[in-house]
Formats: structure tokens, C-alpha cells, sequence
């Protein structure tokens, strides 16, 4: 498909960069901007995802062993690229409702309360970020830059680390995304641009309409009001797509129901997830429910003998989810329950005897009683683990990551879940109780059948390909959709390379 540069000779040596900004938090910016990442990709251009500070507890860790948000790790796979931390070089993770811990470059520095956070030095945060994109630019020919929530919260402008300061220290443009799904898209794209300044208001090049549903031909009328009043073009409207699924940044899909019926199927296994306040990595499940399983997210204590299973998953506070269990009745429920137990990090940790954080890594400093299924003791450390894990559950391989400050001792002898290649073993694997730090660990091909098929000897589980395959396939879907729905030649004037034709030179 030949070097767009090359056939671009008067272009600078650095990536061009294009912005998709949206209207509001939860737009579908992250699901756009990883299509388009694998758009551009597939018309032979190297792209890069960015995002200059992520809030979420949805994270990962690089080949280097450095931590990230999921979305951008997503998105570089997107790019058939690995991820690196210049990609999202400033990280927000909550441990309680108003603190965070901040990661820079992959290294956790500390936690800090929003308050103080937001009132501290925004300069450097900036050099941060400009730094990192800088050269994030030499390795790319576009870099696709995703904002975070409204790109025109004017109380919080001067304090703005992702949206318009990035535009206009890149020169770049912007397009806006708005939800129709939400209502009141009209509203959405004219307030967000009447709020905004002039030189921020200049830098938009034109306005993407998401997840419509329906005949596209009964808002023809509003695209040309739109286009009226703002002089903006429309460069698309994409329909909402049921059917293509890429792993979510920090929340869960529209379609997840929290605390719905109890199941009665017994055709297929079915996973009850206690979902904690400061859920993370909850990614970890999806490639449950692509082999069969219902996952039912709980947050309302209830009996839980119509599941096969009950999964504590990974968080950010583990000492105050397990508090919150208690508060809400859940410890109880668990341990009537007869069943078997999943523990994944964090909730792997809420499995054992005590959790001990001396130095307040994640809340206030003390000691919490674990749930006392096995003997283990855990203790908090700043130094963070980060790395990438391969190892093997019985003669299945399987890989994954580890993102913990936890230290786990067992004070008895257990059999391991996983042995790994280096020749340690990991994990906890009883009759009734799985428990690993592994993220990731049911993502290798037949690794759900390995892990979870003694809980039900009596079903079949499907040959599939690995998560990661899966998403590939899943990537190239979703950019063939956004090149169905939007004006591609007036995307590629914007991002500024032509469009090369599938197989052209």
C-alpha cells in the first residue's frame, strides 16, 4: 500500500495528529478512535493511539513491564502495534471516592486527593504529556488522540490536560463525536461548540454522529441543520453495531445489566461477579462469556446457589470493597454459598486471612480480616508489581499480566493453579476455590476449559481462538463499519493522507 510520507514528500518528518474529542463522557470516543486507529492501519499509514491522561481502573501492563490504561493498550493493538506508555503517559487510578493513585510513565508516584491533585502544578504535567507525544510523533505516521469526557467543560478549562491544550499544542484538528442514543444530540454538538472559546472553537474540523439506530434517512433533515448551524460537516453517522466488541475503557457496555434475574439455564455455566465499587480489570471476563458463560454482575446481596460459580474480581481498594462487603451483607452470602469461589488480584486477596496496608497505599492505613477461605496473608507495598506472566494450567498455556501492591504469603501448603516458565508456580487451585493474580488468564485458547471445566465436568466447552485473535477479527469489523457510515475523503482531508484504494500501491 506504499509510505504515505513518501508519497507526501512536503509533509514533516513527525506524525500528523488528528483529535476525537466528544461531546460528553461515554460518546463511544474510545470505540471511534480504535476504529479509526485500525482504519488508518489497514491503509498502510503506522498509527499510534494516545491519550494524555486516563482516569480509570482499567489497566495493563507493556511488554517493558510499565503500567497503562487498557484503552490505549487496545487501541495500539488496534495499530498491530505494542503498546508503549507514551501512548498514555499520565494515569488516574481511584482507591476511594475522592483519591487517586497517579501513574507517570508506567511508575506509580503516590496517591493524592482530587482536591490537591487538581490544584497542583499544572506545568510540568504538561511537559509530561507534551514530552510523550513528541515522541510518540517520530515513531508514527498519525497519532490519534482521544480526549476524556466533554472537551468543553468551561470550569475546568485552565485545569485541562487531554482535550484542547493537546489540539492546539499539536496543531491539530478536531473532530467531535455526539450520542444520539443519549438524546438530545441537537443540544449536544451546539451547546459544546457555543460554549467554547474562539481558538478552541476554530480548531473543529468536523462532527461525528454515533450509535444511531433506526432509518438513517429520518435524520437527513437534522444532518442539514446541524451542517447550517454549525458550518461544521457532518462527516458520518454510525449506527449502533450489537454485534462488534471491543474490550471497554473504563465502564461496562451499554447492554450490562446489573443484578438481573437469577439464572435457570443449566445448559451453560453461569458466573455470579460481585461488582465492587473500585472495580478494576473487569476485561478479565469477557472471554467467559465468548465461550458461553452468563457473567451476572451483583451489587445486591442475594442467594447465590443458582450460580456455579462466584467470582471476586480485581480492584483498587481492596481493604475498603471488602469493608463494602461486609456494610452490604456480601460476606454473608459468600460464605453460605457452597459453590465454587474465583478470586482474581484484589479479590484473590480478600480470599485469605488478613490484608495488612501500613503505609495507606491504597486508603487509610490498617489491618482488614480477610474472608478466611484459605491461609494467606497479604501486605501492601509502594513498589508496585508489573509484568507480563506465561506459564501453563495443566498442559494448557496460558499468559497474562500481574498489576498489584500486594504481597501474598500462604501459611499452608495449597496446589498451584499455574506453573509458570520460569519454573515457580502461581496461584491457588482447590476443589471449590481458583485464586490468581493473573489478569488476562482466561484469554489463551482453551484456557477456560483448563481452568473452569472441573466445575462442570458435564458441558462441552468450544475450540476458539485466543481473546487476542479475537479482537483482531473484532477490529477489522468495526473499521469496516466506520468506513461504511462516515465521508471518507473528507476524513482523510482532515487527518491530511489520501486514501489509498485495498491493494493499491
Amino acid at each position: 500500500m506504499g509510505d504515505w510520507i513518501a508519497m507526501n514528500p512536503a509533509l514533516p518528518s513527525v506524525a500528523r495528529v488528528v483529535c476525537i474529542f466528544g461531546t460528553g463522557s461515554d460518546v463511544g470516543k474510545s470505540w471511534i478512535t480504535a476504529g479509526l486507529c485500525r482504519m488508518l492501519t489497514n491503509k498502510g499509514l503506522r498509527v499510534a493511539p494516545f491519550k494524555a491522561q486516563n482516569m480509570s481502573n482499567n489497566a495493563g501492563v507493556t511488554p517493558l513491564g510499565l503500567e497503562m490504561g487498557r484503552a490505549q493498550i487496545v487501541q495500539a493493538h488496534a495499530c498491530k502495534r505494542a503498546a508503549h506508555v507514551d501512548m498514555n503517559p499520565i494515569l488516574l487510578k481511584p482507591n476511594t471516592d475522592t483519591g487517586a493513585q497517579v501513574v507517570v510513565l508506567g511508575q506509580p508516584i503516590g496517591t493524592v486527593e482530587a482536591a490537591d491533585y487538581f490544584s497542583g502544578d499544572m506545568e510540568s504535567r504538561h511537559a509530561i504529556v507534551h514530552s510523550a507525544l513528541d515522541r510518540l510523533r517520530t515513531q508514527a505516521d498519525v497519532v490519534v488522540v482521544e480526549g476524556a469526557g466533554s472537551c468543553a467543560e468551561v470550569n475546568l478549562r485552565h485545569l485541562d490536560l487531554v482535550n484542547m491544550p493537546v489540539a492546539h499544542y499539536a496543531d491539530a484538528p478536531v473532530i467531535l463525536v455526539a450520542d444520539i442514543a443519549k438524546g438530545g444530540v441537537f443540544a449536544q454538538v451546539v451547546g459544546t461548540l457555543a460554549v467554547m472559546p474562539p481558538e478552541d472553537r476554530a480548531r473543529i474540523a468536523g462532527i461525528i454522529i454515533n450509535r444511531f439506530r433506526g432509518d438513517e434517512s429520518l435524520f437527513n433533515g437534522g444532518r442539514r441543520w446541524l451542517e447550517e448551524r454549525t458550518g461544521l460537516p457532518i462527516l458520518g453517522v454510525v449506527p449502533w453495531a450489537w454485534d462488534i466488541h471491543i474490550d471497554q475503557e473504563d465502564g461496562f457496555s451499554p447492554e450490562t445489566q446489573l443484578d438481573p434475574d437469577p439464572p435457570t439455564n443449566r445448559t451453560v455455566m453461569s458466573v455470579a461477579v460481585i461488582r465492587l465499587p473500585h472495580i478494576s480489570n473487569f476485561t478479565d471476563l469477557n472471554n467467559l462469556e465468548r465461550h458461553g458463560c452468563r457473567v451476572d454482575y451483583l451489587s445486591i446481596p442475594r442467594d447465590l446457589s443458582p450460580y456455579d460459580a462466584v467470582l471476586l474480581p480485581g480492584t483498587k481498594n481492596t481493604r475498603g470493597d471488602l469493608g463494602w462487603m461486609h456494610e452490604r451483607g456480601w460476606v454473608q452470602a459468600i460464605q453460605a454459598y457452597t459453590g465454587t469461589i474465583i478470586g482474581l488480584c484484589g479479590g484473590f486477596q480478600m480470599l485469605g486471612s488478613s490484608i495488612n496496608d501500613p503505609d495507606g497505599i491504597e486508603g487509610k492505613p490498617g489491618t482488614s480480616i480477610g474472608l478466611r477461605c484459605i491461609e494467606m496473608d497479604t501486605v501492601m507495598h509502594a513498589a508496585k508489581v508489573t509484568k507480563e506472566v506465561m506459564g501453563s494450567v495443566g498442559n494448557t498455556a496460558v499468559y497474562g499480566y500481574e498489576i498489584h501492591c500486594g504481597r501474598s504469603t500462604q501459611t499452608a501448603t495449597y496446589p498451584p493453579l499455574v506453573v509458570l516458565d520460569s519454573g515457580e508456580t502461581e496461584g491457588i487451585r482447590l476443589p471449590k476455590l481458583i485464586g490468581t493474580y493473573i489478569h488476562g488468564i482466561f484469554d489463551a485458547p482453551g484456557a477456560v476449559a483448563a481452568i473452569l471445566g472441573s466445575v462442570r465436568p458435564d458441558l462441552s466447552w468450544p475450540e476458539l481462538t485466543s481473546h487476542q485473535e479475537h479482537q483482531h477479527v473484532q477490529f477489522d469489523r468495526l473499521a469496516s463499519h466506520l468506513e461504511t457510515a462516515l465521508n471518507e475523503d473528507a476524513l482523510m482531508r482532515i487527518v491530511n493522507a489520501p486514501v489509498t484504494e485495498p491493494g493499491g500501491a
